[in-house]
């Protein structure tokens, strides 16, 4: 039990080391249009980001959820493709739908597990038990009707089940974590939670603090100012940058003003400034469906490869 004890805690340590080297985009389980991706949309879109002109290292995916969409309990395609592609993988199991549906985001991963074996699982850089949960259950987040949500102490919950359901697997000894917003991380309430994770999880984007000052010129200060806010109470933990980015479309919010220009500022200010130094998800190589159809966080447009703007990182 040792020997095994001291095999996994290298493990884990291995890929703490490794974190600065994990850069991706996130993935949505369904397209602009609503329907489900499938195999083909996920490796056409992991190739995409694998090739993009002048920014490479684009390796790894983020993904929100371990179910392909359409189904109850089967396997996101996305897997298959990130074996094909020989992609990185920060799976996601959703939280915010209930014990029954988290039950199968377990059976999910695990069928994965059982049925790709190593090539799946030694793609899988960590498993986020949740996104953004916490920030839903807040007073901000049902003030902007930002839907249903999970406490700390039912993410915990969950973390605990998957550590049971995964001891004796292939995914036994991966880096759990859980993603959220910087202004949830801060809560005091949620302290115990970040004792059970192995990183943080860390979203921000300036864009939407209206709360404050938030032209793209103060940008990299709001950023980096809620990068500090949660490695102040990280308790030694890495955070990993999971989202962030910034429209080239969309309503002004307050100062900030959307614009290829912008996002393209953001883009060289923010995003050459993670890549290749710390774990980073880019918000994102292509929009999947929103609720805002005027929203685009995209660098490429859906049906076409060619970035939006010049990814030179200077």
């Amino acid at each position: 039990m040792q020997i095994q004890a001291l095999a996994i805690t290298l493990g884990v340590l291995a890929a703490l080391s490794a974190a600065e080297a994990i850069q991706g985009f996130n993935y949505g389980s369904t397209n602009s249009d609503g329907s489900c991706r499938k195999y083909g949309d996920f490796k056409q879109l992991f190739e995409r980001a694998k090739n993009l002109p002048r920014a490479s290292g684009f390796t790894a995916a983020r993904l929100y959820t371990s179910i392909q969409c359409g189904t109850s309990a089967d396997p996101i395609e996305a897997y298959q493709a990130a074996i094909d592609t020989d992609t990185k993988i920060l799976v996601g199991l959703w939280t915010s739908a209930g014990r029954y549906v988290f039950e199968n985001e377990l059976n999910a991963l695990i069928t994965a597990a059982k049925t790709l074996g190593t090539a799946f699982t030694d793609r899988v850089v960590g498993i986020s038990v949740g996104s953004e949960d916490l920030y839903r259950s807040t007073p901000q987040g049902i003030a902007n009707d930002a839907g249903p949500g999970c406490t700390a102490g039912e993410i915990q919950s969950y973390i605990g089940w998957m550590r049971d359901w995964i001891k004796g697997t292939l995914l036994e000894g991966k880096l759990i974590t859980h993603v959220d917003t910087w202004t949830a991380w801060v809560l005091p309430e949620n302290s115990e939670l970040i004792q059970a994770i192995d990183f943080l999880g860390h979203n921000s984007f300036p864009y939407f603090e209206d709360a404050r000052a938030n032209a793209i010129e103060k940008a990299a200060d709001n950023f980096w100012s809620a990068v500090a806010a949660t490695e102040s109470v990280a308790q030694g933990k890495d955070v990993w940058i999971i989202e962030t980015g910034w429209p080239d479309t969309g309503p002004v919010r307050r100062d900030a003003v959307p614009s290829l220009d912008s996002a393209k500022t953001y883009w060289n200010t923010i995003g050459c400034s993670l890549f290749g130094k710390r774990g980073t998800f880019w918000y994102t190589l292509v929009d999947g469906a929103t609720t805002e159809a005027d929203l685009s966080f995209a660098i490429t447009p859906n049906l076409n490869a060619t970035p939006k703007f010049d990814l030179t990182c200077h």
